[in-house]
Parts: structure tokens; sequence; C-alpha cells
């Protein structure tokens, strides 16, 4: 019991020591400052918080994720192939790929990839 104590309080003094010498040998400078404020899509956050912005900024992430949650959804397909029939494993396949292919072309329909609008 001890020991473990003895090795707890020499944990935290190292780390305090560690913690204490990153402050000082941290280098920081007048430039730093602009790391440490809010980007928020290319505006300036110091000014007003109402102007209008591109609405394809939140259509592109919009899409991102779709297709993200999508590209996630398709790896569990893989395994499957030892484990169902070749036929049925394809039908699924080509069932979720349609749904992927047609989802990118009422994108495309829309013009929601067209970042010229």
């Amino acid at each position: 019991m001890i020991l473990m104590m003895y090795i707890f309080i020499l944990i935290m003094i190292i780390s305090n020591i560690m913690m204490f010498l990153s402050i000082i040998l941290s280098k920081k400078s007048f430039s730093d400052r602009e790391k440490c404020s809010p980007f928020e899509c290319g505006f300036d956050p110091k000014c007003n918080a109402r102007i209008p912005f591109s609405l394809h900024f939140f259509l592109i992430t919009v899409i991102f994720l779709i297709f993200d949650v999508e590209i996630a959804l398709i790896f569990p397909i893989i395994p499957l192939f030892k484990l169902v029939n070749i036929m049925i494993w394809i039908k699924i396949s080509f069932f979720f790929i349609m749904i992927l292919l047609l989802g990118l072309y009422h994108e495309w329909n829309q013009n929601m990839l067209n970042w010229s609008n």
C-alpha cells in the first residue's frame, strides 16, 4: 500500500514537472493569437455574424456526411461474402450501390455539386 502511494506521488511530481516545463519552454508570439481564434467557413470572427454565406458550404457538408455514412455501411457487406450465397451477395451489393448512385444522380440533377451557382 505504501509502495502504491509512493508511485502515485512520483507520477504526480513527474507530470507536474513536465507541465511546468512545457509552459516555460513554449514560445508564444503575437502571431499565435490568431491560431486560437475560431474559424468558421472563412468568416472573420470579429465582424458581424449576420452576413449571408454560400449555401454550398452546408450542401457539401451534408453530401459528405451522407456518403461517409453509406461507405461505413458498405464495410459489413464484405465479410457477408463468405457467409451467404454468391447470388444473394451480388443482389445486396447491387441494391446498395444503386441507392448510392441514385443519390449521386439526384444531387447532380439538383446542381448541388456545381460550385459556380
